[in-house]
C-alpha cells in the first residue's frame, strides 16, 4: 500500500537525552498540528532532522533514537554541526530568509553556504529514496528544502511530489539578485504541486519562472518538457477548536485553578479597570517589525497624551536564532528601546511597556489572549502570521480588536481586522486610538465574522485541501488532449512506416528540429541534423518536406544544396529536389508598407523585440523581451493590427514568442493538403511545435500521424517532450 511521506527540516518530535536515557515527545503546535490528519498510522512517515547533531548524539543511543522515532512514524536525517551552521544558520537563515522577506541589507551570498545547502538537500532526498517508494505521495515543506523535489524527481520520474513554502516568495526584482536563482526554481519545479499561503506569493513565483527560465505559464500551470506543474495558494489555518476550548476553560477557571500569571493580570485589571491592555507577540525577528512598533507606540503616546496611564503594551518576544548576528543586534536595539520608553513615560503608578523575552507555556499564552483588549501585530513581511488567528479564536466573549499589518499573509483573509501599513506611524497611532475607543457592539460584529471564517478553514482543512489537490493533479495531470508518444506507440509507428509503400513526412524546423535561439539567424542546422535528414531524404519511396515559417533566403542557404523538399513562409514558397523556390500561392505584399511602421513603433517601445521581414510577411519577435511585458505588448499589437487591417485579406498569426502578419489564404495546413493531393500516400507523418502547425494537424486526414512538440493543448494525436526526443523519434525511421 502506498504511503504519505512528509519531509521537513525538523521532525515533529522533541528528543531529550538525560541521565535516565532517551525520551521522545511529540511536538505541539505549528506544522505538527496541521499534519495530524495526514501523518497518522502506518500509512505515513515523517522524515527530518531530529534536532541532535552527530557530535551531540552518543553512539550507544543511535539505535534507541531510531526505535523511539519509529514508534512515532518518524525517520531521522543525520546532520553534523558544521552542516547546521552553514546549511541552516547560513544559507537558510542568512540568505533565503532575509531575501524572501525583502531585507536585502541582511542577505549574504556565500558560496560555502550554498554548497552546504545543496549537500544537505541531497541528504534529505537520499533519505526519501531510502525510506519511501516511487508510488508514495511525497510532501516536502519549506525554504530549507527547496532543491529536494527535483533531486527526488531525477531518480523517480513518476513520483507524486508536493511542495509548500511557508514564508513569502519575493517579487522577481528581489529574487533575481540571488546567484543561484535558476537552481532554486528548477529544484522547486521537481514538484507536481507547489503551494503558497497567498496569491501574491504564487504570482511572484510564476513571474520568476517565466522571466528566469523562460517557461510557458498558462494561468497557474507551468509547462516543463513532458510535465505540467500546478501552482496554487492555500492559506494555512489553525487548530481552531484547541484555542477556543482552551479559552472557554480559562474563563471557567475558579480562583484556585488560575495560573499565577493570570492572577497577576487580573490584579492589574482590578487596580486599573479603565486601562486597555495591548498585546504584541512575535518571534524576535527583524521581519516582525517590533522596533518600528515600539517607535509607533512612542508616536501614539506623544500624539494622544490623554491615553498615558490608560494603556499598557505587553510585548512577548520569543527568542529566535540567537547565534545569527542580525538577531543579536535586534535584541540589543529592542532592549534599549523598551528601556528608553519606559524611562521616558513611566510614572509612579504606571509602566507603559511590559516586556518578556522568553517562550511562554500554552496556558500562559491563553491567559494573554483572553485578557488583552487589543492585539497589535505589525510584521514588515510575514508568510501568514497565525498569532492573529489564535487571538481571534480565543475571544469567546466576542470582544477584542485586532490591529494587523497589511504585509502579513493572513491580512488577505482578515479584512474585518484594522489593517495598517507598519511603516506609517501616523496611521498606527490613529488606529490604536480607534481600537481603544471602539464600542463593544462594533467589536463583536467584527470578531464574529472573523471567527466564522477561521472556524471553517482550519489547519486540518488546509492540509486536506493540499493533499486532495495533489491527488487530483496526479489523476488529471493536464488539459493536453494528445497522448504521449511512448516507446511502445513509437514501435508500432515504426512498423507502419517500414511497411508503407509511399511515405510523406512534414517536419517543422524551429522548436522542432532545433531549439529556439535568441537570434533566429544563428539557429542553423548542425552536422547530426544534416545526417539525419539525409538518411530520411535518401530512403526509397519517401517524400520529406521541411515546412517552416522561415524565409526562403535562409532555407536556400542552409538546405538547397541538399536538394530537400521545402515549404517556407507558411506556404508561400516551395522548392523541390534542389530547384529554386517558386510561389505556391499568389499573394500580395503591398500591405506591408502600411503595417511595418506599426511594428517599428512596437520595437521602439519593447526592448529586445525585433522585426523579421520576409518576402510576403512580417514577423515581430519578442523572445528576447521580458516575458510578462512581451505578452502584454503582443496582446496590444494584436488589437492594434486587428483594427487596422479591417477587411483586408491579411491575418495575424500568434506563434511561439512571435506575431506574424501574412495573407489570410496562406498557412501550413493548406500547403500540406496540396502536397497530399499530388499522390497516393499510405503513411503520412507531421510534427511541429506551435500554433502555426495546428493548421497542418487539423487539415491532414484522420489516419495521418501528427505529433506536437511540448506539452500543450493541441489537435495532434501525440506529443513529445522536446527537440532531443524529436531527433530520437526520427532516428528510428532510419534504422
Amino acid at each position: 500500500m502506498s504511503k504519505t511521506i512528509i519531509i521537513s527540516n525538523r521532525l515533529p518530535v522533541q528528543l531529550r537525552i538525560n541521565d535516565d536515557g532517551l525520551t521522545a515527545v511529540p511536538s505541539v503546535g505549528g506544522l505538527a498540528t496541521g499534519m495530524k490528519s495526514v501523518h497518522q498510522g502506518k500509512e505515513s512517515l515523517w522524515i527530518g532532522w531530529s534536532g541532535l547533531t552527530d557530535e551531540n548524539t552518543p553512539p550507544e543511543l543511535e539505535k534507541d533514537i531510531d526505535k523511539a522515532l519509529a514508534k512515532l512514524q518518524c525517520v531521522k536525517v543525520t546532520l553534523k554541526a558544521e552542516e547546521i551552521d552553514k546549511y541552516y544558520f547560513g544559507f537558510s537563515n542568512r540568505t533565503i530568509w532575509p531575501l524572501f522577506h525583502y531585507f536585502m541589507e541582511y542577505t549574504e551570498f556565500e558560496l560555502d553556504f550554498w554548497k552546504s545547502y545543496e549537500a544537505v538537500n541531497q541528504k534529505f532526498a537520499d533519505a526519501i529514496l531510502a525510506n519511501a517508494d516511487e508510488k508514495d505521495t511525497i510532501w516536502i515543506h519549506d525554504y530549507q528544502l527547496m532543491l529536494v523535489p527535483q533531486m527526488v524527481r531525477k531518480e523517480w520520474p513518476e513520483a507524486t511530489i508536493g511542495f509548500f513554502l511557508h514564508i513569502p516568495f519575493p517579487s522577481y526584482e528581489i529574487f533575481r539578485t540571488m546567484p543561484w536563482r535558476e537552481d532554486v526554481l528548477r529544484g522547486l519545479l521537481g514538484a507536481d504541486l507547489i503551494g503558497f499561503h497567498t496569491y501574491d506569493y504564487e504570482r511572484h513565483f510564476l513571474s520568476s519562472v517565466r522571466r528566469l527560465l523562460n517557461l510557458e505559464v498558462s494561468f497557474n500551470d507551468i509547462f516543463l518538457e513532458n510535465r505540467v506543474i500546478k501552482v496554487d495558494s492555500f492559506p494555512m489555518g489553525i487548530d481552531y477548536n484547541k484555542f477556543e476550548q482552551a479559552a472557554q476553560k480559562n474563563a471557567e477557571n475558579t480562583e484556585d485553578n488560575k495560573s499565577d500569571f493570570q492572577k497577576r493580570l487580573d490584579e492589574h485589571k482590578k487596580s486599573a479597570p479603565d486601562t486597555k491592555l495591548i498585546l504584541s507577540i512575535d518571534r524576535l525577528d527583524y521581519s516582525k517589525g517590533i522596533a518600528k512598533r515600539l517607535n509607533a507606540f512612542e508616536y501614539f503616546l506623544n500624539k494622544y497624551p490623554q491615553y498615558k496611564e490608560k494603556v499598557r503594551l505587553i510585548i512577548l518576544a520569543v527568542p529566535s536564532r540567537s547565534n545569527v548576528p542580525q538577531y543579536q543586534l535586534l535584541k540589543k536595539e529592542i532592549d534599549e528601546l523598551v528601556g528608553r520608553l519606559n524611562g521616558e513615560f513611566s510614572t509612579v503608578n504606571w509602566t507603559p511597556i511590559w516586556y518578556f523575552y522568553r517562550s511562554m507555556p500554552f496556558e500562559n499564552l491563553i491567559d494573554l489572549y483572553t485578557t488583552c483588549d487589543i492585539a497589535w501585530l505589525t510584521p514588515l513581511r510575514d508568510g501568514m502570521n497565525l498569532v492573529a488567528k489564535e487571538y481571534i479564536a480565543t475571544r469567546t466573549d466576542k470582544t477584542g480588536v485586532l490591529i494587523l499589518s497589511e504585509m502579513a499573509g493572513s491580512a488577505y483573509e482578515m479584512n474585518e481586522a484594522l489593517l495598517i501599513n507598519p511603516n506609517n506611524f501616523e496611521e498606527q497611532a490613529n488606529t490604536l486610538k480607534e481600537a481603544i475607543e471602539m464600542p463593544k457592539v462594533k467589536q463583536m460584529a467584527r470578531i464574529m465574522f472573523l471567527q466564522h471564517r477561521l472556524k471553517r478553514y482550519t489547519v486540518e482543512t488546509w492540509a486536506n485541501e493540499f493533499m486532495n489537490s495533489l491527488k487530483a493533479k496526479k489523476e488529471s495531470p493536464s488539459t493536453v488532449v494528445s497522448q504521449k508518444l511512448s516507446d511502445a506507440i513509437l514501435g508500432d509507428i515504426v512498423k507502419e512506416y517500414k511497411g508503407a509503400e509511399k511515405k510523406l513526412l512534414f517536419l517543422d524546423y524551429d522548436g522542432t528540429l532545433v531549439d529556439f535561439h535568441k537570434d533566429p539567424q544563428q539557429a542553423s542546422p548542425d552536422k547530426k541534423l544534416y545526417e539525419l535528414l539525409d538518411a530520411i531524404h535518401n530512403q526509397e519511396n519517401t517524400t520529406l518536406f521541411l515546412i517552416s515559417g522561415r524565409d526562403k533566403d535562409t532555407f536556400t542557404k542552409w538546405f538547397l544544396p541538399k536538394k530537400y523538399n521545402m515549404i517556407v513562409e507558411h506556404g508561400v514558397w516551395i522548392s523541390r529536389d534542389g530547384e529554386a523556390f517558386k510561389m505556391m500561392e499568389q499573394v500580395k505584399g503591398d500591405w506591408m508598407v502600411k503595417i511595418r511602421p506599426v511594428l517599428e513603433s512596437f520595437v521602439d517601445r519593447t526592448p529586445g523585440s525585433f522585426i523579421e521581414e520576409k518576402n510576403y510577411s512580417l514577423a515581430w519577435h519578442y523572445r528576447n523581451t521580458d516575458p510578462d511585458f512581451g505578452e502584454k505588448r503582443a496582446v496590444e499589437l494584436n488589437d492594434t493590427l486587428t483594427g487596422l487591417i479591417g477587411n483586408d485579406d491579411i491575418s495575424v498569426l500568434a506563434g511561439n514568442k512571435v506575431m506574424e502578419i501574412k495573407s489570410s489564404n496562406v498557412n501550413k495546413g493548406r500547403a500540406a493538403v496540396r502536397i497530399l493531393g499530388e499522390d497516393e500516400y499510405d503513411f503520412v507523418f507531421a510534427i511541429g511545435d506551435d500554433w502555426t502547425d495546428e493548421f497542418m494537424f487539423q487539415e491532414l486526414p484522420d489516419e495521418a500521424i501528427s505529433v506536437k512538440v511540448g506539452l500543450k493543448k493541441t489537435s495532434a494525436k501525440y506529443y513529445v517532450e522536446g527537440t532531443k526526443r524529436v531527433r530520437e523519434v526520427l532516428n528510428t525511421f532510419t534504422t
